[in-house]
């Protein structure tokens, strides 16, 4: 099993500085709205990751008025111990392993997985294309290491072949030789990605039918649809067509970076058809389904992470979820709610299962 011991928090967020030990498999983190529960879910998230869940620039993870901090952690996989620290210092961030840094954080993606639930996660279906490939793409990530790598040579290359297009307005030639090579490039790197989403999506789904019907109470159909320019044309055929198109424009606009997934309840489109409980069961199904796909390629239940689920799912839903967390399947568990009480009543029927960590208000 994978889980966390202990971990030491330095300036991240509202923290100046704080150490916790864990000692159970489910962890309840309790106190008011803004006493640092999900600040510490997400530091957990982060050294899983090399990146915050909630916050997309460095910044905002760093404590007002200091120029950096610093997260450390120990880690059990199996019988092994891990040591994990990052240090964000004047914009410039470390990872270590073991008291050796990374030269690529992707090297890390995939060895501590974890899965986090939040409230945010209503983007995933009511937000834009980006938020569902965000979503997914990170999934792979931690599935698939070669992914990882095709993602993110396809995002270089597409940023140099958009800086080009922006250039060629003020070129008297047209640099056409230089458009082959990225595209050629894009290629390489995009087939594999648009492969990958699409043989998973075709099997996820059934995972994410089984856990939305155990957490409605009743079957309801839901479905994916991947909707992608490679689905019915070559990618290199796209780029050679649309090539004048893309130099008016000055981006490229056939790719995988404009994938997207429409999710379906009962054939209608989820993000305006399905009621607010229907998306929350989906949400957490979506979840949920992520976190046994993981346990299932890596041999071992990744960290769950829930933020503030009793918020956010009825009685009979987190009756259900919490029922489904206690069983055998399922690893560390780590828990937010501002009512101590609601945690203890949860897993009352396994008390020895769960240890409060009760937050003040820094």
């Amino acid at each position: 099993m994978l889980s966390v011991s202990k971990i030491s928090l330095t300036q991240f967020k509202n923290y100046t500085f704080r150490t916790f030990s864990f000692s159970k498999r489910v962890i309840g983190i309790t106190g008011r709205n803004g006493s640092g529960k999900t600040n510490l879910l997400d530091a957990i998230y982060y050294l899983c990751f090399t990146k915050s869940y909630f916050n997309a620039t460095e910044t905002q993870n760093v404590r007002y008025d200091t120029n950096g901090f610093r997260l450390e952690a120990l880690f059990q996989r199996g019988t092994k111990d891990d040591k994990i620290v990052c240090t964000v210092k004047d914009g410039k961030k470390d990872i270590a392993l073991n008291d050796e840094s990374y030269e690529k954080f992707s090297r890390h993606i995939g060895q501590f997985p974890a899965v986090m639930i939040a409230p945010d996660d209503a983007e995933i279906i009511l937000g834009g294309s980006e938020d569902r490939r965000r979503w997914l793409d990170s999934l792979l990530c931690q599935l698939y290491p070669g992914y990882m790598e095709h993602l993110i040579a396809y995002h270089k290359i597409l940023q140099q072949r958009n800086s080009l297009l922006k250039t060629l307005l003020n070129l008297s030639h047209s640099p056409d030789a230089l458009l082959d090579v990225f595209d050629e490039q894009l290629v390489r790197h995009g087939v594999p990605v648009f492969d990958i989403r699409r043989t998973f999506l075709e099997t996820f789904i059934g995972q994410v039918q089984d856990k939305y019907d155990y957490l409605a109470g009743r079957h309801e159909t839901v479905a994916f649809r991947y909707q992608s320019q490679l689905t019915d044309e070559d990618f290199s055929s796209l780029l050679r067509t649309n090539r004048l198109r893309d130099k008016q424009l000055q981006r490229t606009t056939h790719g995988i970076h404009r994938d997207d997934l429409l999710f379906l309840l009962d054939e209608h489109p989820m993000k305006s058809s399905a009621s607010q409980g229907q998306r929350k069961s989906f949400l957490f199904a979506l979840k949920l389904a992520q976190y046994e796909t993981i346990r299932a390629q890596k041999h071992f239940p990744p960290i769950l992470l829930l933020d503030d689920v009793f918020e956010k799912l009825d009685q009979e839903r987190v009756s259900r979820l919490i029922h489904l967390v206690q069983g055998n399947d399922y690893g560390q568990v780590f828990i937010t709610d501002t009512h101590e009480d609601r945690l203890r009543q949860a897993f009352s029927a396994q008390p020895d299962m769960l240890q409060l960590i009760p937050m003040q208000e820094s």
